[in-house]
């Protein structure tokens, strides 16, 4: 298992992982995503913040990071953190704790750049995934309706999001 940044190359691939992640989530909860910009994938790709997961030659695993999220953690400006987002698993890979392997790679991350916490927001209501996060280390910050600005994906017209936490201890 690798995990390194995406690239350009990878866009294809990357768009077929979010469908095959879309139609799974789609079986479990009645919230999903509603499908992502070429052009924010690109963006994200280009700012060095769109990451993959590689077993071989098979993409099974993405997630994106950005170290400001004004928009969804209101009044978190002064806080050091990284907030991820959108980690889609391919559903032939489900269950090898992927996002604990994402949560150690992050945990390098902030002691390298002195962070503090990392978070992550996801559709409310699947109790199954907000117990997965909190196995994986998150503390459920509580559930907050999120007004949607033309910066966000689509699926954040349809709220409320979980809000989930990890304080990185030195």
């Amino acid at each position: 298992m690798t995990i390194t940044p995406s690239t350009l190359a990878d866009i294809n691939d990357l768009f077929a992982l979010y469908d095959a992640a879309t139609a799974y989530q789609k079986t479990v909860n009645n919230k999903s995503w509603s499908g992502f910009e070429r052009t924010l994938i690109e963006k994200e790709i280009n700012e060095n913040r769109h990451f993959k997961i590689m077993e071989g030659n098979n993409l099974v695993c993405s997630f994106v990071i950005t170290f400001n999220d004004p928009v969804i953690w209101k009044d978190s400006e002064n806080d050091k953190a990284i907030y991820l987002h959108r980690i889609a698993t391919h559903p032939n890979f489900k269950g090898r704790s992927y996002v604990k392997k994402i949560v150690e790679w992050c945990k390098a991350l902030a002691k390298k750049k002195d962070i503090d916490f990392i978070r992550m927001d996801t559709h409310s209501g699947n109790e199954r995934l907000n117990n997965y996060y909190i196995g994986s280390g998150f503390t459920h910050i509580g559930i907050r309706e999120i007004e949607y600005t033309s910066d966000l994906p689509e699926h954040y017209k349809t709220g409320p999001f979980s809000l989930f936490e990890m304080k990185i201890t030195s």
